[in-house]
């Protein structure tokens, strides 16, 4: 299994993905694209991640990469590969795949719970789960996809399509050195008073929780590669 992640911003890794990578001994090659990155042939890999990042999908002129990129995402689709994306990177595939991104209600950044699984996934995440967000748009559903997940603050917090490309509005990635780069980097964004934003210390004083998001991610990872070695 050959991974290609997509970084947007160097504070952004790809967190509990690369171990998940480095046990099931899966090369991952990197399109750094705050560095001005080339981008791969889709021959060149099996499985896209695309990460995230505080810029927002439709600010090309500010990040002329975004163009290119989204093309890569729907080359890599249209090939029947495996395609994840977190955060950013799940509101490009959305918009790849035909849906609407716009300013989330609520910004929603903290542990917050997650209801309405889909039936494919409750085995891997539980109802009622507490996962970490940190985003401030959102999508409409793609056409096509199924919802994966609501929250309070967000109606759509993931989709599916086609059982092998997936979009997590929130991140099971993260790790403790990754959500202390977030707040490094993006603590302006920690507004007090407002509904659905967690304080710095509220954030980092559940390590436990972030065991158990990375343990998400890993069957979650572990299932899409299954999607692709079933039988057609």
């Amino acid at each position: 299994m050959r991974i290609h992640a997509l970084q947007h911003v160097v504070f952004e890794g790809l967190g509990s993905i690369e171990t998940w990578a480095k046990n099931n001994k899966a090369p991952i090659t990197y399109s750094q694209m705050y560095a001005d990155a080339n981008l791969p042939s889709v021959d060149d890999f099996d499985f896209l991640v695309v990460m995230g990042g505080p810029m927002n999908i439709y600010e090309e002129e500010q990040f002329p990469w975004l163009s290119a990129e989204k093309l890569l995402i729907k080359k890599a689709i249209d090939d029947g590969k495996i395609v994840l994306g977190v955060c950013l990177g799940a509101q490009l595939i959305a918009d790849t795949l035909g849906a609407k991104i716009t300013r989330n209600r609520y910004r929603e950044i903290g542990w917050f719970p997650l209801t309405e699984i889909h039936s494919s996934m409750k085995d891997i995440i539980p109802d009622g789960a507490l996962v970490m967000h940190w985003h401030g748009d959102t999508f409409t559903l793609p056409p096509g996809t199924q919802r994966l997940a609501t929250s309070v603050a967000c109606q759509n917090q993931g989709f599916i399509y086609q059982q092998r490309v997936i979009g997590l509005q929130f991140h099971l990635e993260t790790t403790a050195e990754g959500l202390a780069a977030l707040i490094d980097h993006c603590g302006n964004e920690l507004t007090p008073d407002a509904p659905y934003v967690q304080t710095s210390q509220e954030l980092l004083k559940h390590p436990d929780r972030l065991i158990h998001t990375n343990q998400m991610m890993s069957s979650l990872l572990d299932n899409l590669c299954r999607q692709r070695s079933a039988p057609k």
